[in-house]
């Protein structure tokens, strides 16, 4: 994002970035095979086990790990919109006894210390920074309970000056997986599992997807130039991952505190 012109996501409007989004199935990239995978290395959970998934968006994953584990479930997003769109999804699932889905901050949960068993987090950390989110968060997992996060990571020691430049701006925090894996364990968590996500979660997950989205958002927002801008920059964003996709990617970091 060298050009002055371009945005980060998070410099536009709140609500035309939640009708955009609340339009398309995943707000960010990731599979329901890659969320199963995830869930395979995570032990022991049971009908008494609390699961809280932050940062659920409009919840694809959120009803993965519903309809993958027993466990009792708080989903959270920070937008009305997409909670209600997963509530209504939920009732048609008949999974509202087991996921509660609130409005909440993952920056200021009103969860009790100790609560959870799991903390999942897929593409939504990097709002409050992976290195906080995971120290944070740590209060609230019971010992020997695990967080299960995905996270913008280089894959390659080194790459292209013009996709450094876009995510050094978008999201500094942006670092290789063994220097991930070092927070992970600087937070207070063992290590158990660390892989990447495949390309299909970034191309027929999520960029594919937006692009029938984004014929029907532009008609909406016909005479808008932040929406158009909005467009745009989602689909330089999809041009810079096909151009550079080999040098960074999502990578899935599971840790179990100690």
């Amino acid at each position: 994002m060298n050009d002055k012109n371009e945005k980060s996501i998070n410099e536009f409007d709140f609500n035309l970035i939640c009708n955009y989004f609340s339009s398309i199935d995943r707000q960010g990239p990731g599979s329901e095979e890659m969320t199963k995978l995830a869930i395979s290395y995570i032990k022991g959970l049971s009908p008494n086990s609390k699961i809280a998934d932050l940062g659920c968006g409009t919840g694809r994953q959120t009803i993965t790990l519903a309809q993958n584990t027993p466990a009792q479930i708080v989903a959270l997003d920070l937008f009305p919109t997409f909670v209600d769109k997963l509530k209504s999804q939920l009732k048609t699932l008949n999974l509202s006894n087991r996921v509660n889905a609130i409005i909440g901050s993952m920056d200021e949960l009103p969860f009790a210390n100790d609560e959870f068993d799991m903390i999942w987090s897929e593409g939504a950390i990097y709002n409050i920074g992976f290195q906080h989110g995971l120290e944070y968060w740590h209060r609230f997992i019971k010992t020997g309970g695990y967080v299960a996060v995905t996270e913008a990571s280089w894959l390659t020691e080194n790459r292209p000056s013009e996709i450094a430049d876009f995510w050094t701006d978008a999201y500094p925090e942006i670092d290789t997986i063994s220097n991930k894996v070092k927070h992970l364990q600087s937070a207070g968590y063992i290590p158990i599992a660390t892989f990447v996500l495949p390309e299909e979660c970034w191309t027929d997950c999520y960029y594919v997807p937006q692009k029938k989205a984004q014929e029907i958002f532009l008609r909406n927002h016909a005479d808008n130039a932040t929406a158009k801008e909005l467009v745009d920059n989602m689909r330089h964003e999809a041009d810079l991952y096909s151009k550079y996709k080999h040098y960074y990617g999502y990578v899935f970091y599971i840790g179990k505190k100690v």
